[in-house]
């Protein structure tokens, strides 16, 4: 008789935690900082000492607003876990057989006849009764409980190494360019985050791309008319 092979699979349902602050940090860090060197540069009598200045600026301020909320805001999620969690504890030390019913009706309404299902139910609870009500009731599970300092962490990290990058093209760009410059580097520079950013995911690599470079230049593109519209002479 011959042993089976075991059978993993890799999903990518783990990466969910720090993959979408990530995402939405180096996306933000990019277009954010951009529209800001853009919008500036777009302005009449601006030197490039102002046009780096301004970029800076952005990319600290962003970076710190960024951690700032995503640490809230996955905080609020975590919260709102616990909560329920403690919830879960206080029903089953208080009603363990409607717990019980509850979690076996669970099971029913996904299929599984009633007599298996109560079964199950039993088996799972004698295992451990709050993970099992966590993962079928509450839809918890360890991959994607809300993790804040790491969704802070990533966010922030991803916001300046996506901002910085048209920061050191307004730097290393003559001025009189610096705004088509930074406009196509980052344009480049979306493409590739998008297409990166899809792969970690699992999906379309070119739908990704060309789904987060459009959103970008459509946001510089709006502050460069910002920019000329407001621009001032700067003595």
């Amino acid at each position: 008789m011959t042993t089976p092979t075991p059978h993993h699979e890799k999903h990518n349902t783990a990466r969910v935690g720090w993959l979408r602050a990530a995402v939405l940090g180096a996306n933000d860090g990019v277009v954010s900082v951009s529209s800001v060197v853009v919008g500036v540069a777009a302005a009449s009598g601006v030197t490039s000492g102002t046009i780096l200045l301004a970029g800076v600026a952005a990319l600290v301020a962003g970076a710190t607003s960024m951690a700032a909320g995503e640490y809230v805001s996955v905080q609020s999620q975590a919260d709102t876990e616990e909560a329920d969690l403690a919830l879960e504890r206080r029903e089953l030390a208080a009603h363990p057989e409607a717990e019980l019913r509850e979690l076996a009706d669970i099971y029913v309404a996904r299929g599984v006849h009633p007599d298996t299902a109560m079964q199950v139910a039993q088996q799972l609870t004698a295992a451990d009764a709050l993970a099992a009500h966590a993962r079928d009731e509450l839809g918890l599970t360890e991959e994607l409980r809300a993790r804040p300092f790491q969704a802070a962490l990533a966010s922030a990290a991803a916001f300046v190494a996506g901002g910085v990058i048209p920061v050191i093209a307004a730097t290393l760009l003559p001025q009189t360019i610096v705004s088509t410059g930074v406009t196509a580097v980052t344009l480049m520079a979306l493409l590739v985050l998008g297409a990166v950013a899809a792969w970690a995911g699992g999906a379309s690599m070119w739908k990704g791309a060309l789904r987060v470079t459009l959103w970008g230049a459509a946001a510089m593109a709006l502050s460069a008319l910002v920019g000329s519209f407001f621009g001032v002479k700067v003595e």
